[in-house]
């Protein structure tokens, strides 16, 4: 808020200055500034002025503000030897062209290059000064007139002051090249139509910090900024660009102050030190980050992965001993290096110039003379010589003193200073190259040097592309932006103590690769006891077989892992949902894949599936033994005396009974699922329909025994008895062909009882049916039970009736018995209870019909005789 209204402020006073260049009402004939402005410079005539905005002093201060006398003008102190060798980068590449006969031949550069000293109103002062120029009076035929004394601006370096002074440069179209201003904010071309730059924006800057952390898995960090433009505008740049792309969260945003507020400062240190992030970003300048680490030293804050941006990696000042066992490790987004030839002889080459002076300021020159020899020019200030100060006479030596004046090894803001000054030439030189007639503006008109616009520069700037001597591609996008590209730096602890910063990568753009980060890690130092990249997340991301779920109110990098429930599956990390498995799959213990479901059927290779087919042909075996016995012994009494074809008829359908109990093993099918009951019923109605009409001949020969009965058994003749078998039975073959018919039984899986097993069984279709198919057994089972007991007590000569209640009470107590528990049974079992269930009652009937009769026969041939088998009837 501070610096949009100090710059707002500033925009009025020089809309101001500008209007005051008009003539004024008291001097009609001339116009006249309002006042000078003294301002440090560097000043090279020639056909054509570029002007420089570099801060060449880190400090100011403005004399008495009580207007009870005209204002002093602000003094500049705290001499910047590195800006000071971006403004000489600027007066070489000037050079450099004029020696140049490629480009802009016929035509000489010029220069006037201004100190800002780190203070917006003197950036404004110096902006003014270069497009309105500071001559004491312009006279021309009573009017004001006259090209503006600069075609284009080289600067600012801070994004406020290129904020601020673009705005107005841009109502009248001057190009300005910033070769530090880095605010995503100046990439507006509605708000800023003729500001460019050589330095790639603060939106690709946090891109490219975003790409580490994403290298590194890093998707929790603190964000420190400084409480301004740059810092503010690249906040918000990164929680935008973290929102959008989903990789990353900040753990907390603070904001440094810019003065040592020691108790700010310890609540910020007091902040990192609670928080888990153990990666710090840091976009803010180089002087907040020496306030900061007095806290983070004082409180022995280590154990931490500072991430710098451009403004603060080469900071040498932060690179002492003191600081290393904090900060060594850092990873800093750099400005890209470039090399320039011949600069180092250029900057020796720098002198003095002891007969040159103006009325409006120091030279920059003479300035870094005095401070890099600790001399003063004549005449000196008052009492400098008593105190034991030297007099400097300009012949001074640079190559005998140790300044990094002269360190040309890591170029990079005059890399970019040194772009600008080219990119500005190319665009005069392409428009000076105009032919009449083809030209680009109005009319196809071409400008010349002489009716040269700035905004004519503009539109040529928009289009320049050109490659320097160092390889590098120049030209701008849309939005005023170069092509960027960054390098990625590290600082590396020496055993000695020393530092070292180091180029172990860079982020760049390209048209065909889009953005790409390339790193050799082998090279990167890491201030931890592992020599690994920290682990630096809010919550670890969740296994395969479990999902995120958000913490309420708390970043979305914080999260729980929650298990899959049952049949759902997750086969990646931090997925946000689990995904049903297929219908016949299942998800395995660790939820991470599916598997095919376990199938269960009744099957002939499990222990219970051998026993019931076993015992099943156990019993069609002992039908088998049981039939030879009675058709070798078929002309002995006993055979004949129980009706021999109706004992034939009732073996032949147990054996069927035992038979059918195999359809329910195995896996259902179509045409088992559809006999198995057919095949059941069927031969159930005949075995009891045998029975039932054993059990009427059995009353039916007793009636005939007594006086007057004779008449009875004709009734039940062979025929007659043959007859109610097959009709009986044809009744349920009905019954069961209706039910086949209409609703027909089929394969199910059953997911009902296990959701992780497929249960194979076959689906009655029709309840109704397989109620009537069994009603119609269960009533032909108890009317033979009910004839077989009124029967009972007949003599010895007729016991078969004994027999027959006693096996139809094991038959009827085996089938009521079943029909709770089939219903309770699930699965498999439920086949078994049947298949049990046919093999108890058939069994059943078996041994209680047919076992007393074998053993008469094997066991007791005495007894199977006539006069035996009446005899005891008559005893009886």
């Amino acid at each position: 808020m501070w610096s949009y209204l100090l710059t707002n402020f500033f925009l009025l006073i020089l809309v101001y200055s500008f209007s005051s260049a008009s003539c004024s009402s008291l001097l009609p004939s001339s116009c006249q500034l309002l006042g000078h402005f003294h301002l440090n410079g560097m000043h090279k005539t020639a056909d054509v002025i570029l002007g420089g905005l570099f801060q060449v002093h880190f400090f100011s201060s403005i004399q008495d503000l009580s207007f009870t006398s005209q204002p002093q003008q602000p003094i500049c102190h705290g001499f910047d030897v590195l800006g000071f060798r971006q403004a000489q980068t600027m007066a070489f590449a000037i050079d450099e062209i004029n020696r140049n006969s490629n480009l802009l031949p016929n035509v000489t550069l010029g220069y006037t290059l201004y100190d800002n000293c780190l203070e917006l109103g003197i950036g404004f002062r110096a902006a003014l000064s270069l497009a309105s120029g500071q001559e004491e009076k312009i006279i021309l035929d009573n009017k004001c007139a006259g090209n503006p004394l600069v075609i284009g601006i080289v600067g600012d370096s801070s994004s406020t002051r290129s904020i601020a002074i673009s705005t107005v440069l841009g109502l009248y179209r001057v190009p300005m090249v910033s070769y530090f201003a880095t605010c995503s904010c100046l990439s507006d071309r509605q708000k800023y139509p003729s500001f460019f730059r050589t330095i790639p924006s603060d939106a690709f800057q946090v891109r490219a910090i975003i790409h580490i952390l994403k290298h590194f898995g890093w998707t929790w960090a603190g964000l420190l900024i400084s409480d301004d433009d740059y810092g503010l505008h690249a906040a918000r740049a990164f929680q935008s660009e973290l929102s959008l792309s989903g990789e990353g969260c900040l753990a907390y945003v603070e904001v440094l102050p810019w003065d040592k507020d020691t108790d700010e400062l310890r609540r910020i240190v007091d902040v990192i030190k609670k928080s888990t992030a153990h990666v710090v970003i840091v976009f803010a300048h180089e002087s907040h980050m020496i306030n900061l680490m007095e806290e983070v030293v004082a409180n022995n804050l280590t154990g931490l992965q500072w991430m710098a941006s451009e403004a603060w990696t080469a900071a040498a000042v932060l690179q002492i001993p003191q600081l290393m066992p904090y900060l060594a490790g850092t990873l800093g987004i750099a400005i890209r290096r470039g090399e320039i030839r011949g600069l180092r002889e250029f900057l020796l080459q720098v002198r003095p110039n002891l007969h040159h002076s103006t009325s409006y300021g120091r030279s920059m020159i003479t300035q870094f003379w005095e401070f890099t020899f600790q001399c003063r020019f004549a005449p000196p200030p008052a009492g400098w010589v008593e105190g034991g100060g030297t007099i400097c006479t300009g012949q001074e030596n640079l190559e005998n003193v140790d300044t990094e004046f002269l360190d040309v090894s890591n170029l990079r803001p005059e890399y970019n200073v040194y772009k600008a000054v080219y990119a500005l030439a190319y665009s005069l030189d392409d428009m000076l190259q105009c032919k009449p007639g083809k030209g680009s503006f109005s009319g196809d008109s071409c400008a010349t040097l002489h009716t040269l616009e700035p905004w004519q520069l503009v539109y040529h700037l928009e289009r320049v592309n050109f490659t320097t001597s160092f390889g590098d591609q120049v030209s701008f996008d849309e939005n005023g932006d170069a092509l960027p590209i960054y390098d990625v730096m590290n600082w590396m602890w020496l055993p000695d103590g020393s530092t070292k910063v180091q180029n172990v990568g860079e982020v760049k753009r390209s048209a065909f690769k889009g953005e790409e980060l390339i790193l050799d890690e082998d090279k990167i130092f890491w201030n931890f006891e592992s020599k690994k990249p920290p682990r630096s997340v809010c919550t670890e991301s969740c296994p395969p077989g479990t999902h995120m779920v958000r913490r309420k109110g708390e970043p979305k990098c914080c999260f729980d892992c929650i298990p899959c429930s049952e049949g759902k599956i997750t086969n990646k990390s931090n997925s946000l949902e689990c995904t049903s498995c297929p219908e016949d799959f299942w998800s395995n213990p660790q939820r991470d894949y599916c598997v095919p479901k376990k199938t269960e059927f009744l099957s002939y290779h499990e222990p219970l599936g051998i026993c019931l087919t076993a015992t099943s042909l156990l019993g069609t075996f002992v039908c088998a033994v049981v039939l030879g016995i009675f058709i070798y012994h078929r002309r002995t009494p006993i055979v004949r005396a129980n009706n021999s074809e109706l004992s034939f008829q009732l073996l032949l359908s147990l054996k069927l009974c035992f038979l059918c109990s195999l359809l329910f093993i195995g896996r259902p099918r179509l045409w088992t699922c559809q006999l198995r009951h057919a095949a059941f019923g069927i031969s159930f109605v005949l075995c009891v329909s045998c029975i039932l009409v054993k059990t009427m001949v059995v009353l039916a020969v007793f009636k005939a025994s007594k006086p007057g009965g004779g008449t009875s058994l004709k009734w039940f003749g062979a025929m007659q008895q043959r007859g109610t078998v097959l009709f009986l039975t044809s009744i349920q073959a009905a019954i069961c062909t209706t039910w086949l018919v209409s609703s027909s039984p089929t394969p199910h899986k059953n997911t009902q009882y296990h959701n992780d097993k497929i249960i194979y069984e076959c689906a009655v279709g029709s309840t109704v049916g397989f109620a009537v198919l069994l009603g119609y057994i269960g009533m032909l089972a108890v009317l033979s039970f009910l004839i077989a007991f009124l029967v009972r007590n007949l003599p010895d000569s007729f016991n078969e009736a004994k027999l027959i209640t006693f096996s139809m009470l094991i038959f009827c107590a085996v089938w009521v018995a079943f029909v709770p528990a089939y219903i309770s049974s699930p699965g498999k079992l439920a086949d078994a209870v049947e298949v049990f269930a046919i093999l108890a009652s058939s069994f059943g009937l078996l041994i209680t019909l047919f076992g007393p009769k074998c053993y008469i026969i094997l066991l007791r041939p005495e007894m199977n005789t006539k006069k035996a088998i009446m005899g005891r009837g008559i005893d009886s």
